[in-house]
């Protein structure tokens, strides 16, 4: 120690001892009964360290943790943003903190026997950036209820900021009355989100764009579009033999943005009319797809039914090759059947939804949106825009 400390009784202190009638308190009577004198300056030690008080053994006064090193320092304040992972996606969460060259936040999640989620926080998250990657996949109700026990106990835990990161935004698809007494479930999540205690929403491919405008907080829309497109850039097929298909009216904008993308390829429609929830009906075919290899692009693959039957007239139509992109891939039972059947040349998903190997088939190829949702992570944290190349899709602002 270079520097010394000497205490010494004052003389308030000695008529406080004196005083038996005096009713202060012990925490303040310890205030008035020291005083700190300066021996010496303090110096600079051989090493260059500053100087620091010691930590006095005195059981009236508490402890103090012991200082850390340099390097500790520096190493903590890179670790205000925080990745944690609930248990819908933990692959993609490594990939994404592997991207950002961090490690995953610890935390326990468990289930109790009745089937209620249990969420602790094993590491202080006091001023930091927190952002959970949480998709709300099947089974949509659990997985969105630890989502929002995880933003609850990060806003308990004193984070200075939490972003709830949902690459697959379930409920997504309830966003409007299509007929009477009907609910609108997408609005009613966004508003358990908001009031669990996210600052923040980072989704990925919403259903309709409209959705963004149901939270009461920012949202950042990130696209899965450039991930698919490098991919088909990689591919060995001539621009002028392509051409982007929607599988329905509904994605005509989403087909368009993706055909402008990929070389501006012409733009054909599947009309459908939909008789009931996952039952889809082909009526015709909207374009020319005779002798071309046809790229049928939809935001998700839930049972199939509608790119199926889409691609089985696109056959009809002439189509040499049929390709079927999507950004989730949720394949409820029969989608593997279904796509399985021979129709498509390829079908290409990301992993915004954990693809179990069961659901693996020969024609399936699953792409990272790590890469694509790390770097828009980090843009957040660091106050970046993303409305330039060659991120002017993030959709950051």
């Amino acid at each position: 120690m270079t520097s010394s400390m000497a205490f010494t009784p004052s003389s308030s202190a000695q008529a406080h001892r004196r005083s038996s009638s005096s009713l202060t308190s012990p925490r303040r009577s310890l205030r008035r009964c020291a005083s700190c004198k300066m021996i010496e300056p303090p110096r600079f030690s051989a090493n260059g360290a500053l100087p620091s008080a010691p930590i006095l053994s005195d059981p009236m006064i508490p402890r103090l943790k012991k200082f850390m090193l340099p390097q500790e320092i520096d190493r903590c304040s890179d670790t205000k943003l925080r990745i944690f992972s609930g248990t819908a996606n933990p692959a993609l969460s490594q990939e994404i903190a592997g991207y950002l060259g961090l490690n995953l936040g610890r935390i326990n999640i468990k289930r109790f026997a009745d089937g209620e989620i249990y969420v602790q926080l094993q590491e202080s998250v006091r001023g930091c950036d927190v952002f959970l990657v949480q998709p709300t996949c099947p089974p949509a109700n659990e997985n969105l209820m630890e989502l929002l026990i995880m933003i609850d106990a990060c806003r308990r835990a004193s984070a200075k900021n939490i972003t709830a990161v949902i690459p697959y935004f379930g409920y997504a698809r309830a966003d409007r009355k299509t007929q009477g007494r009907e609910s609108i479930a997408a609005k009613l999540v966004a508003n358990l989100i908001t009031e669990a205690g996210a600052n923040r929403v980072l989704a990925c491919d919403l259903h309709s764009g409209q959705s963004m405008g149901y939270f009461d907080i920012p949202v950042d829309h990130i696209y899965g579009q450039p991930v698919i497109l490098d991919y088909l850039a990689s591919k060995t097929i001539c621009s002028d033999e392509l051409v982007v298909v929607s599988p329905d009216v509904g994605g005509v904008a989403r087909a368009r943005a993706f055909a402008k993308k990929l070389s501006d390829a012409p733009l054909a429609i599947v009309d459908k009319r939909r008789y009931s929830h996952n039952v889809a009906e082909v009526m015709n075919l909207i374009g020319d797809v005779k002798g071309k290899v046809a790229v049928m692009v939809d935001d998700m693959i839930d049972t199939a039914g509608t790119i199926v039957k889409g691609a089985a007239l696109l056959h009809e139509e002439g189509a040499r090759e049929v390709y079927a992109c999507c950004t989730h891939a949720v394949l409820s039972p029969p989608a593997i059947e279904r796509l399985s059947s021979g129709l498509f040349q390829e079908v290409i998903v990301t992993n915004t939804l954990p693809v179990s190997e069961k659901n693996y088939f020969p024609q399936l190829t699953v792409l990272s949106v790590a890469n694509l949702l790390g770097e828009a992570i980090w843009r957040v944290h660091d106050d970046c825009s993303g409305a330039y190349e060659p991120y002017s899709s993030l959709g950051i602002d």
